[in-house]
């Protein structure tokens, strides 16, 4: 379908998942895990979709009775096997759609602390998360002790003040700013029991403890947020098994079943990156539990929608004349044209290839996304007018956040036009056009001499060639400091809040693609770096 222009301008193997035996209808749970497969940017007309029909009949129906049927379960530590309370919220039918998990702290003074409230993503905005703080309240009124938490909701959230609601307030308003740093955003509930009482003693005594407990309550969060998840994995794909079983059994598979397995698998892996980084997270709960059988594993990756799932037009919004340079035939199927592209030559994906003796063109299966450990092809290379870019698969939601970005890029080139950081020429990447396909998002920017400055660490340090580089200059430690001088200064300059570069652009460091490694430049000044991009 033509582009509409919007602006004028390593697998194992063997599985211990196996199939159900007999086949019944698919749960609630199971039919909302297959559906959040499908990305929010799809779902408009989907119910009328024949492929997807059975999951979406009388879904709306059977959601609204699922809440109106739930009940509260209280849950004793003992119960939870992690020393937290739970609440939880549960379906007549045992399907779990949210809780609550807090802390018993004793002295100086009777407080649960609330670690954290959830309710599970297809069941939000039902009224669940008031319901279950309202029943918090009142557990604290029985049991006539404070209650604390810390409110990370951003302001600009229409939740923000679901607690103002439930009768908490601001701990500075008992206490002061003493003791709170510029993040807290503590809240308290006092219950009328204790409303008479001098409180502020004991309750700046609570603080200061409860913040010297947070490293250790945190870690206890992480555990159970990380088997919790792992857990509800394994569910989706025992899901995913029993929904296309004629499929698996005959060995014939269908575009709709490799898409939907490609979006477990993806996800999977961006699980099991984001763990690594969790405080306090020692791999005791490891994906690894989850294999792939080999009919799956060897499932060629299908990274769009099939055309029976989609029955909107390609957009394209950016530079018009770019646009008008796009190849006809990807301006006509964009999301099939651009997928069969060949994958960005990044060193990571350059060297497991050569392992295996394969090309960057050749197409990949779901088990070799595994073992990699990343998706290459959300990567795309193109080459048109003599130009070489650069095509990023991305989520239509994933596109405000990419706007506020491309803000801040333009304001750095503007304000900051041959500024240097440390030595490096402070440079930026913006993104050209987008092109929305297939419930994708294909995002072009210009291919550069450089790679994500993660990558480059690692290269350094575990790269036969690199290695000597990496102990005798010490170009690590360059690296990191260009990339964290740069934010200070973009930071400074810009007048930002402090973090704001490392939450909203990624640096790229320069880095010769074809010999990997870095451009560094050597004088009587030192060594620096020839460049530092931000995207």
């Amino acid at each position: 379908m033509p582009i509409v222009n919007e602006e004028k301008s390593s697998q194992t193997i063997s599985s211990p998942i196996s199939f159900i035996e007999k086949k019944k209808p698919l749960s609630l749970n199971e039919r909302l895990g297959l559906i959040a497969l499908i990305d929010e940017g799809m779902r408009l007309g989907l119910p009328e979709a024949p492929l997807v029909a059975d999951l979406f009949n009388d879904l709306w129906d059977l959601m609204n009775a699922t809440v109106s049927g739930s009940r509260l379960d209280q849950l004793n530590p003992e119960d939870s096997k992690s020393g937290l309370r739970m609440f939880e919220i549960n379906a007549e039918s045992g399907e779990n759609l949210g809780r609550l998990n807090m802390l018993y702290l004793k002295k100086p003074i009777p407080c649960y602390y609330l670690v954290y409230v959830e309710v599970a993503a297809p069941f939000r905005k039902r009224g669940l998360g008031t319901r279950i703080l309202k029943s918090f309240r009142d557990f604290l009124v029985d049991k006539s002790a404070l209650g604390i938490l810390n409110n990370i909701i951003p302001s600009e959230d229409p939740t923000y003040d679901i607690y103002l609601k439930q009768s908490w307030k601001p701990i500075q308003t008992l206490i002061g700013n003493s003791l709170l740093d510029r993040d807290d955003h503590y809240m308290i509930f006092i219950p009328l029991a204790l409303d008479d009482k001098d409180l502020k003693g004991p309750v700046l005594k609570l603080l200061h403890h409860l913040k010297r407990r947070l490293a250790v309550i945190h870690v206890r969060e992480n555990e159970i947020m990380v088997g919790r998840t792992i857990a509800e994995f394994r569910d989706l794909y025992q899901t995913l098994l029993t929904y296309f079983e004629p499929e698996i059994r005959k060995g014939e598979p269908s575009p709709f079943m490799r898409f939907l397995f490609t979006r477990f698998v993806t996800k999977l892996i961006a699980f099991r990156r984001r763990i690594g980084n969790l405080v306090g997270y020692t791999g005791g709960e490891s994906i690894e539990q989850i294999t792939l059988m080999p009919e799956v594993a060897n499932l060629e990756v299908k990274s769009y929608a099939p055309r029976e799932l989609v029955n909107k037009n390609a957009l394209g919004n950016g530079e018009l004349a770019l646009l008008n340079r796009l190849p006809e035939d990807l301006k006509n199927r964009p999301a099939s044209f651009i997928e069969s592209l060949p994958n960005y030559r990044r060193p990571t994906f350059m060297a497991w290839l050569n392992e295996r003796e394969k090309s960057h063109s050749d197409p990949l299966t779901l088990g070799d996304l595994l073992d990699l450990g990343f998706d290459p092809t959300r990567l795309k290379e193109i080459t048109f007018d003599g130009q070489e870019f650069i095509f990023e698969r991305l989520q239509e939601r994933q596109l405000s956040g990419l706007k506020k970005k491309n803000k801040l890029l333009d304001r750095i080139a503007s304000e900051m036009a041959l500024a240097k950081v440390a030595g490096a020429s402070l440079k930026t990447n913006p993104v050209l056009l987008v092109i929305r396909d297939r419930g994708n998002a294909y995002v072009l920017r210009r291919k550069i001499s450089a790679i994500h400055w993660e990558e480059a660490i690692d290269q350094l340090q575990t790269h036969p060639h690199l290695r000597h580089l990496h102990t005798e200059m010490q170009t690590d430690q360059i690296l990191l400091a260009t990339v964290r001088a740069a934010a200070e200064v973009i930071e400074a300059r810009l007048g930002l809040k402090k973090g704001t570069i490392q939450d909203q652009l990624t640096p790229f460091v320069p880095w010769d693609l074809e010999n990997n490694h870095p451009k560094l430049v050597i004088d009587f000044e030192g060594t620096y770096l020839e460049s530092l991009w931000m995207a």
